[in-house]
């Protein structure tokens, strides 16, 4: 039999395994490095560290999603085996690609990321001030997304879905199955869950009020918003995803809207006690992004394309959810992954795509509309 790590040894596990999330390719001179690690009680070699902070190595390619999950899944699926195959190393900076951030590094002159990981929204948002590079579709190979996942700055990486998710036992075996029955307070009494941002809650809104899919874009921001204040008084609206799937885990809320990669995790923790259905849900791509100047030049695209290989998708999707982009990846799939993957034709079909172009031109206008109207 195995022996179990005590409660101490596991706490300096995980605060190890935090640390390496947190530092993996990020500049960190040495005395402040030192200092981290004496605080938090860990050895120095349990951080990955960018050439900025050990010297006298070769420097590493820089990828930047938003940490957590993110960061294990993308380095098993993607990084490993790339490096394994060029003996070129990657480091994964889990702080995030905020678009001032990007935007910061860029007019600065001091890139010094690679490749980013946002949604594909926001490649033709700061694409046209000249924040990216153009995708080099000469080694990326554009047939392996569908035509809507490839743009001029951006090329999709993933799939996720906002969905509905819902309490099974609390209406007597009936469920939810569309947005019109999350606005039905009476047929479903109960919390409502909207996150704080518009992706997904304003088409949501336009369903319930019989939008038909292929009308829902350009968004009518007045009948969105009117319907989010018809149910604000039964609804809680939460920052953090992991808020949401906490309330919905605790039983604080009981039918709304969730990422499709909390909602599977969700359903096991709970034994059953939560769903979700991908029905009418509104389905995004996440998207490679490359800033201007990026310190590893052309060797980036290399790096990109070999993310769109169908069995490094597959396992991405083993162990974060994030769906195929390659159509190849989500057709040869067996039964049990098919059901979780938003890229699957039969989950793609009942889905809506979600507007890239309406958000890129949109999205900051429209995010203060909604909190306003959910606020007041």
């Amino acid at each position: 039999m195995t022996d179990r790590p005590s409660y101490d040894e596991q706490r300096h596990l995980d605060a190890i395994e935090h640390f390496r999330d947190r530092t993996e390719g990020r500049a960190i001179d040495r005395r402040g490095f030192l200092a981290i690690c004496a605080a938090l009680g860990i050895p120095a070699g349990a951080a990955h560290l960018t050439p900025a902070a050990a010297q006298g190595t070769p420097r590493e390619m820089v990828l930047v999603n938003w940490g957590g999950d993110a960061v294990r899944g993308m380095r098993t699926a993607w990084v490993e085996p790339y490096t394994r195959a060029t003996g070129r190393r990657v480091a994964i900076d889990g702080t995030g690609p905020s678009t001032g951030r990007i935007r910061l590094m860029v007019q600065s002159g001091r890139v010094t990321w690679d490749v980013m990981d946002r949604n594909l929204h926001t490649a033709l948002e700061i694409g046209p001030e000249g924040m990216l590079e153009e995708i080099d579709y000469s080694i990326v190979d554009r047939s392996k997304v569908r035509p809507e996942h490839a743009n001029r700055w951006g090329v999709g990486n993933y799939t996720y879905a906002h969905v509905l998710t819902y309490n099974t036992r609390r209406w007597g075996g009936r469920v939810p199955s569309t947005w019109k029955d999350v606005w039905d307070v009476r047929g479903f009494p109960g919390r409502r869950a909207f996150r704080r941002t518009i992706d997904g809650a304003l088409e949501a809104a336009l369903m319930a009020d019989g939008v038909a899919r292929d009308r829902i874009y350009p968004i009518d921001m007045k009948r969105a918003l009117d319907g989010h204040r018809a149910i604000k008084a039964n609804t809680i609206y939460y920052n953090a995803i992991a808020e949401g799937q906490a309330a919905f885990r605790d039983n604080e809320v009981h039918l709304g809207l969730l990422l499709n990669t909390r909602s599977w995790p969700l359903k096991q923790d709970t034994n059953g006690g939560c769903d979700y259905t991908f029905n009418e849900g509104i389905v995004w791509v996440a998207a490679w992004m490359v800033p201007k100047n990026p310190p590893s030049g052309r060797q980036v695209w290399e790096f990109i394309r070999s993310t769109q290989e169908p069995e490094s998708q597959v396992t991405l999707l083993r162990s974060n959810g994030y769906g195929p982009v390659n159509p190849a990846a989500s057709a040869g799939l067996p039964p049990d992954l098919a059901a979780i993957d938003p890229g699957h034709p039969a989950n793609y079909a009942r889905m809506l795509p979600g507007g890239v172009e309406w958000y890129a031109e949109h999205a900051t206008n429209a995010l203060q509309q909604y909190l306003d109207a959910i606020s007041s």
